[in-house]
């Protein structure tokens, strides 16, 4: 082995170190709020629809600016944005915690879901730029490692920090962990791909922002409370937006979603497949959470002692799935871990008042090993059919893909689950200021099955574009 072949090696074990606990960060943000938001939203004294917008603006944050910032990397130097976002990201976990109401907690998580946005749009071409095309499935398994561990550090530093500690615990604790990140990754990373010059596309982020944000809003507005002239008037404009977006990104010379991705062999059904299994996937944990703190009235602490099985085994699974995708490419792999997916949604959706809660484990193992079977090798597959010149807007389009997803995952998700039972009541049991007991529980525990129903055939959507996908061949640049 050549010296700086031997010099290579473990700066790039070094550089996927760094990366992982980009996404570790990203794995607690995810599991770690959603156990505290009954403890914020009687800190801040804010109503249960503000409290929402606490998880989803840090979701349409990340979903509108991946794609641009992604750009950025291209433009500037991966490593550099990658780097950038590591420090907006502690800044905004600082701003977070000294929160003291609705308003500044929402802003203090868009600032968040931009740093959020930096690391997710560039973190896939820094791993792209650091392990071959042959090595990446392993990679990218690893990478799902690092989320897997961050969930379980969310889960339980959620459940000690909300019942022990104070809420705002939640958002310091990001603090250490992004400085070290960041020291590591200037001392670690170097940019290695070659810089491209791009324009902005203000009226494409502008356009897919507020059309999002306009059915989210109706869409929030629908779990919460009945259908009236104000909702259906944000659905209509939102989507009239979105129509609007895709003719402007037809026209602009950069767009902010390059729909010429879709000419490239194995690029729209990877994408589509990320998009399903998104919305498919996402909800599930504040479903299960509905579930644990509503009809089984289990305190933080110990419903996140039940989850953090299927997070380690989840965690275990992925460098494992990650190498099964380098080897048979990644049809295969990411096609059984939707199916495995299936299954899981099949297992919650037979949880009742009186099953046991071995079978709420049980599911939410089997669906962190298909998540850790699909993300390695659906991640590979674009990264592979994208050129080397385009790795950071691919990175950010499949990134919009999923977190477009997420972000219709979980208002979807409550509108579904609240037909038995009044909304605003559904709602509060959501956000763990209230419980169920009796006939109430009864219906509402056959809402949440509809919910799993209803996301199951979402996943089966997911699995059917994930195996129609061809082979990723060698990568060719896009047509416009």
């Amino acid at each position: 082995m050549s010296t700086a072949l031997g010099d290579a090696m473990p700066r790039r074990g070094l550089g996927m170190v760094v990366v992982m606990v980009g996404v570790l960060i990203a794995g607690v943000d995810g599991t770690i709020v959603v156990l505290a938001l009954p403890a914020i939203q009687g800190g801040l004294g804010v109503s249960l629809a503000s409290v929402t917008w606490v998880v989803v603006s840090y979701l349409l944050v990340v979903t509108v600016l991946a794609t641009q910032l992604g750009r950025l990397g291209d433009m500037f130097g991966r490593v550099r944005m990658y780097e950038a976002g590591f420090a907006i990201l502690v800044l905004g976990s600082v701003l977070c915690a000294l929160s003291w109401d609705a308003a500044s907690m929402i802003v203090s998580r868009v600032v968040q879901g931009i740093g959020a946005a930096l690391i997710a749009a560039n973190s896939g071409a820094v791993i792209a730029e650091l392990y071959p095309p042959s090595e990446r499935g392993r990679a990218y398994g690893f990478n799902a490692v690092g989320f897997s561990l961050g969930s379980v550090i969310g889960v339980l530093l959620g459940g000690v920090i909300v019942t022990y500690v104070s809420w705002r615990w939640i958002f310091w604790i990001n603090v250490p962990i992004g400085v070290v990140a960041l020291v590591l990754a200037f001392r670690v990373l170097r940019d290695r791909g070659e810089r491209r010059r791009r324009r902005f596309d203000p009226l494409g982020g502008i356009t897919l922002g507020a059309g999002l944000f306009g059915v989210l809003w109706a869409m929030t507005g629908l779990a919460t409370g009945p259908l009236d002239a104000t909702m259906i008037a944000c659905l209509a404009g939102g989507v009239v937006l979105l129509v609007a977006f895709v003719f402007i990104e037809l026209r602009q010379k950069d767009p902010t979603l390059d729909l010429s991705l879709f000419r490239i062999p194995a690029m729209a059904p990877s994408l589509l497949a990320a998009l399903f299994q998104g919305l498919g996937s996402f909800a599930v944990l504040f479903l299960v959470i509905m579930y644990l703190q509503g009809p089984r009235g289990l305190d933080p602490i110990d419903a996140s002692l039940l989850l953090v099985p299927g997070y380690l085994l989840g965690a275990a699974a992925g460098p494992y799935a990650g190498r099964l995708a380098d080897r048979l490419g990644p049809v295969i792999p990411a096609t059984a871990g939707l199916g495995i997916s299936v299954v899981a949604l099949v297992i919650f959706a037979r949880m009742t008042t009186t099953s046991s809660l071995w079978l709420t484990a049980i599911g939410n193992v089997v669906i962190m090993i298909g998540g850790s079977f699909f993300y390695p090798a659906n991640s590979s597959a674009v990264m592979t059919a994208s050129p080397p010149e385009w790795l950071g807007i691919a990175s950010g389009v499949l990134r919009t893909f999923s977190s477009v997803g997420m972000v219709f995952s979980f208002t979807t998700a409550i509108v579904v689950a609240s037909y038995a039972i009044p909304r605003d009541l559904a709602f509060a049991i959501f956000v763990g200021t209230t419980t169920l007991h009796g006939e109430l529980a009864t219906a509402f525990t056959e809402g949440l099955s509809a919910a799993f129903y209803a996301m199951m055939g979402i996943m089966a959507l997911a699995a059917v574009c994930s195996a129609v996908r061809g082979r990723a061949g060698a990568p060719r640049e896009p047509v416009r």
